[in-house]
């Protein structure tokens, strides 16, 4: 790791301001060549998960990476360009701007849960920005490790593209390097080692965590196509996503309808319950343990649990359940849930669940169901998340011009889009004096003149 990020440093200072040809050709190439190898991409991930839905993986991963790297190629142009800034009439006619340029070398730690889009995605902000990248892709994911390894092999060299792979040691010596950008994609516990890891060398660090993004289904909403939606974004790749919801407020009178309507949508989604092809497994047998933990701890508190597909089983996967008001003290309502698990928790007022999502963490998204301007504009105005999806789940992170990121426990600065250009440049600012310099006027010696001028700009 210590030689790879030597020669891309090295490569960084012989060209630190590569053209807009150069970038366009870097994204031309990544993108190239992660469509001719889609297929082995696809079969990889389905491999590391056991069972990993095709759809799932050409639409989650390779559509949107491809979305994401045409947007970049479209608008780098644009992103380039100097920012100019008003100058005050003290130092006019000078001239101020900000000036877009690389930091240099970018580290990205890539989880396992979307292998390839949270692993080529940053990497396209970056390269975008015209900087070199060390991808870490996770322990769990070996198979599609191997074929980012390969595909970023053939479109670039290792001074400006390199893969290191390793387990969790290797995972902190890479957070240890002095990089110019860290880029940690994971849990928040484990975002926290990261952030301690990079502050010895002051790395600067994005951090995309996660935490339990809340569901708010008000008074009046439709409540088919919300459970429709909620069923979505939960059953997607098992609920193993960091923006799936993970807990529904839904008023009290519209509980068990909710409960009907989102059973519905599930069987409808997976007509072969836990044996249907398109429902994902689980990564490992050690998070389908702590899940089905979560299922048995609340059962054994007296929760009322639903299972929409029964209780079966098949290898890895792990069958839906609803939990109808679990105490906040369970597992379950503490730590992030990252399966398809949901909790339902009833309320009687809006306030009382506004109150509720504020009293906890904030979350990375936020979810709203509702046809009421007014409770929306409630919603939107009293909370805090990191992005916010209305009648929807999960969509927001596929619109490209739309900036990705937490707040608080649920993460540190954003990407996509041109925000991930700014998040891999730095943005320095220039200004240029003129010829004729109003400025020179508050030079010593001190003149009657200059204290004059200098009452009137103050103001007195």
């Amino acid at each position: 790791m210590k030689e790879l990020h030597a020669r891309q440093q090295a490569a960084f200072r012989d060209n630190p301001n590569p053209s807009l040809e150069q970038r366009r050709g870097w994204l031309a190439g990544l993108l190239k060549s992660m469509l001719a190898r889609q297929e082995q991409l696809i079969a990889a991930v389905n491999a590391d998960f056991s069972c990993r839905s095709r759809a799932e993986t050409l639409y989650a991963e390779i559509y949107t990476t491809a979305s994401a790297i045409r947007h970049a190629r479209s608008n780098v142009a644009s992103w380039m360009r100097p920012k100019p800034r008003a100058v005050p009439l003290t130092l006019q006619p000078g001239q101020a701007w900000i000036q877009p340029q690389p930091v240099g070398v970018v580290g990205i730690i890539s989880p396992w849960n979307f292998p390839v889009n949270l692993a080529l995605i940053p990497m396209a902000a970056a390269l975008s920005a015209g900087n070199r990248v060390i991808l870490k892709p996770s322990e769990l994911t070996p198979a599609t490790a191997e074929v980012l390894r390969e595909l970023l092999g053939e479109a670039f060299t290792d001074d400006q593209v390199a893969v290191v792979t390793g387990d969790a040691d290797v995972g902190r010596e890479f957070a240890g390097l002095p990089l110019d950008h860290l880029l940690f994609t994971g849990s928040t516990a484990v975002g926290r080692e990261v952030m301690k890891a990079a502050s010895a060398n002051l790395t600067p660090v994005t951090l995309e965590l996660g935490g339990k993004s809340p569901a708010l289904i008000t008074r009046g909403a439709r409540l088919g196509p919300a459970a429709a939606s909620i069923a979505y974004g939960k059953l997607t790749n098992a609920g193993q996503i960091c923006i799936a919801p993970d807990y529904v407020l839904i008023p009290r009178l519209g509980l068990r309808a909710f409960v009907e309507k989102f059973s519905e949508a599930a069987r409808g989604f997976y007509p072969g319950g836990v044996e249907s092809a398109d429902y994902t497994a689980i990564i490992s047998d050690k998070h389908h343990a702590r899940l089905a933990g979560y299922v048995a701890e609340a059962r054994s508190r007296g929760v009322e649990v639903i299972a929409p597909f029964g209780d079966g089983a098949m290898g890895r996967k792990l069958a839906p359940a609803l939990l109808l008001d679990p105490p906040d003290d369970l597992r379950v309502m503490q730590e992030e849930i990252f399966g398809p698990i949901l909790p339902l928790k009833p309320y009687d007022s809006l306030d009382q669940a506004i109150q509720y999502v504020n009293a906890r963490p904030r979350p990375l998204a936020f979810y709203l169901f509702t046809q009421d301007s007014g409770m929306q504009r409630q919603v939107l105005e009293r909370t805090i998340s990191g992005g916010m999806c209305i009648n929807d789940t999960l969509t927001q992170f596929a619109v490209d011009g739309l900036p990705f990121g937490g707040i608080g426990p649920s993460g540190m600065g954003r990407y996509h889009g041109e925000e991930g250009f700014q998040t891999f440049s730095h943005g320095k600012p220039v200004f240029r004096s003129r010829l004729v310099n109003p400025a020179a006027i508050f030079r010593p010696p001190s003149t009657r003149l200059q204290r004059w001028v200098g009452r009137f700009l103050i103001g007195k």
